[in-house]
């Protein structure tokens, strides 16, 4: 099997786990923290906003099964690509939408992916996700992980804080 890594930052990480978890090829999700200056950070110190991190997912994926393009179609459903200042209910800089990439490759597909959505009329103000190189990424505490799995009340609250109404609006 040939292994793949894409990493995403739009918003909580809770919300955007199960999106990619129950897609075929995908051999792990996990939450964590990267483009930041601190070295394995915690949670209140990303919450903090002093470490430079984002709250993001690293996606361990089959590119035999599901490709890289494909991965980043579906990131665009799950975010507000016009918000540069967070996603939905949750504000700052940790919150951002970025993609991150690997190589030259990822760096294309992405940017091809978000002219064709900007040049697609399906928002009036421009898109603003952002496209770095990858840094570090360090993963949550465990408590983070699979989170629409072990708090599916608090899962479902947060998912009412205006990502699933955009979600309908936009992508339905």
């Amino acid at each position: 099997m040939s292994k793949d890594t894409a990493i995403f930052a739009g918003g909580c990480f809770w919300c955007m786990v199960e999106p990619f978890d129950k897609m075929p090829g995908i051999i792990s999700v996990r939450s964590g923290y990267t483009g930041g200056f601190v070295e394995n950070p915690t949670y209140e110190q990303v919450c903090s906003h002093t470490t430079g991190h984002t709250e993001a997912v690293k996606i361990v994926f089959d590119p035999e099964i599901i490709s890289y393009a494909e991965l980043v179609n579906i990131y665009w459903r799950q975010t507000d690509p016009t918000d540069a200042m967070g996603q939905f209910q949750d504000r700052g800089d940790s919150y951002r939408p970025v993609i991150f990439v690997h190589d030259e490759e990822q760096r294309k597909i992405a940017e091809e992916s978000k002219k064709a959505l900007a040049e697609s009329g399906e928002f009036d103000k421009p898109i603003v996700t952002q496209i770095e190189n990858a840094k570090p990424f360090y993963e949550a505490e465990e408590y983070h992980q699979d989170f629409y799995k072990k708090n599916p009340e608090r899962y479902a609250l947060e998912e009412m804080g205006g990502r699933k109404q955009f979600r309908n609006q936009h992508w339905n």
